[in-house]
């Protein structure tokens, strides 16, 4: 799909992407304990004795941090595994209480699924892919160091401690930045439309460990590097790009790549080494003792299933067979509640292309003017069905339609009230406009001249001249009719 290669001394390199995103699930309480899981709270305040390994605290599932996984599977048409088992990952780290962090490594919840990012000839997407999902494995968080509050020691704050993940792991498929862009906002979309994450990059809600290597094309793989805790699309594009020239250098130079995990500094733009890249058995896995493997029965299934709301895709092609164009009807699928008040508009009547070209347009205009997300809109999808209305039955212009919105965004009034207070009704009074244009063919005669000797391009001229003069309230159709006539 991607014709996207890295041009060294010795020609063409391809870049091979993979990447694990790591996704909170929505949940009030953590994954094995009944903690909350709120951003942004005082250090150490969400905090319960399992979250902080006190001697004989037993972890317990949260039911809902389940659910959302096995709905998430099913959302990417995932193999949902009925048998699954926690496992113990052994490590040492300072934000990690219990010494080990509880996963799933050989018995996932959810086995292999796939995305499909949509062609985007601008980002450089000639056509649509589909991206394979290896697994999505359940697992708790580690907590946090802090170490900008004293200058000689560090804090750990354990709020995050036991907070639900799921580590969605893709295969190498991506072969461009752009690609891997692309599959980052669709899983994103995924996940907010089926709540099981609120994709919430910046707080740390949702993020990419970035696999990246370099070969020939058409050889084998190459030796990986994974750029860990990547919190932004542009950044998880960054990496790949500079990762990819870095590794490219270093082979034609002589080097090897090493398999490594790296850290990304935003500000200087460019990756650089942490530690070695641990193996499974370096982690010393084993079933977790304290839990029992998971046994999802069909009720739960079929429950978990019937709770899905229409997906992107499914959103997607409704739109475009209700004729709106591909373009639209990516705006309009991106984020889900820019998908819900739209459905919303066409609940209420209005005819899909016509709602979706004002709303891409005049609304997501006004609201990027305003600084503001759908869900702050000051007008609502019923004032809008209404405004729409209006001029789909020629009460009012498309012009007299930009000058009511903009009425209401200010005032918060309905269109029908504005147009009614404000005297902006449209007319279609063939004798009042015959007379306009009467007076105007008049005052420009030699232009009539011109316009019948072939100039023909003039006819604009008098249709704005009509228009201004009965001060835009004149029915477009019925100007054009009426100066065809007056013009012979």
């Amino acid at each position: 799909m991607s014709d996207y290669r890295i041009k060294g001394e010795t020609g063409e390199w391809e870049v091979v992407i993979g990447l694990e995103v790591h996704a909170q699930i929505t949940s009030n309480a953590k994954l094995f304990s009944g903690a909350a899981t709120a951003f942004g709270a005082e250090p150490n305040s969400q905090v319960s004795l399992v979250d902080a390994a006190m001697p004989g605290m037993l972890p317990v599932p949260n039911r809902e941090c389940i659910r959302q996984a096995v709905r998430t599977g099913m959302a990417i048409e995932a193999q949902i595994n009925k048998y699954s088992r926690f496992d113990r990952k052994n490590y040492f780290y300072a934000d990690l209480p219990q010494g080990y962090q509880i996963s799933q490594l050989y018995h996932p919840i959810v086995g292999k699924g796939s995305l499909t990012i949509e062609a985007d000839e601008k980002a450089g997407l000639p056509e649509a892919k589909v991206i394979g999902v290896e697994r999505i494995h359940v697992e708790q968080d580690a907590g946090k160091l802090m170490h900008d509050q004293h200058p000689t020691m560090s804090y750990v704050d354990l709020n995050r401690s036991g907070v639900a993940l799921m580590e969605i792991v893709s295969d190498p498929d991506m072969r461009s930045p752009a690609e891997a862009g692309a599959y980052v906002r669709k899983l994103r979309s995924i996940l907010r439309y089926v709540g099981s994450c609120d994709g919430n990059m910046e707080e740390g809600s949702m993020r990419a460990d970035v696999n990246v290597s370099v070969r020939k094309p058409g050889d084998e793989f190459g030796t990986r590097t994974e750029t860990k805790n990547v919190n932004s699309v542009r950044f998880v594009m960054a990496v790949i790009e500079g990762e990819a020239k870095r590794q490219v250098e270093l082979i034609e130079s002589g080097g090897k790549v090493v398999q490594e995990t790296r850290l990304y500094d935003p500000d200087r733009n460019e990756t650089r080494s942490m530690r070695s890249k641990e193996d499974a058995h370096d982690y010393r896995y084993f079933p977790d003792p304290d839990l029992l493997p998971l046994i999802l029965d069909d009720e739960f299934l079929i429950e978990c299933r019937d709770s899905l709301p229409e997906l992107p895709d499914a959103k997607r092609a409704r739109y475009l067979a209700a004729g709106i164009s591909p373009y639209n009807a990516d705006v309009l699928t991106a984020e889900v509640e820019a998908a819900l008040w739209f459905d919303t508009l066409l609940e209420a009547g209005v005819k899909p292309v016509a709602a979706a070209n004002w709303v891409t347009s005049e609304l997501f205009g006004a609201l990027n003017r305003l600084g503001k997300d759908i869900s702050d809109s000051p007008v609502s999808p019923a004032q809008a069905a209404e405004l729409l209305a209006l001029v789909a039955d020629g009460t009012i212009s498309g012009t007299i339609a930009k000058t009511v919105f903009e009425k209401m965004l200010e005032s918060g009034d309905g269109a029908a009230a504005i147009v009614e207070r404000d005297g902006l009704k449209q007319t279609s009074d063939t004798g009042a406009i015959e007379a306009e244009i009467a007076k105007i063919l008049a005052a420009n005669a030699d232009k009539v001249e011109q316009y019948k000797g072939g100039k023909e391009a003039l006819f604009g001229f008098f249709v704005g001249q009509t228009m201004k003069a009965m001060q835009g309230k004149a029915n477009p159709q019925v100007v054009n009719e009426l100066l065809k006539k007056a013009l012979g």
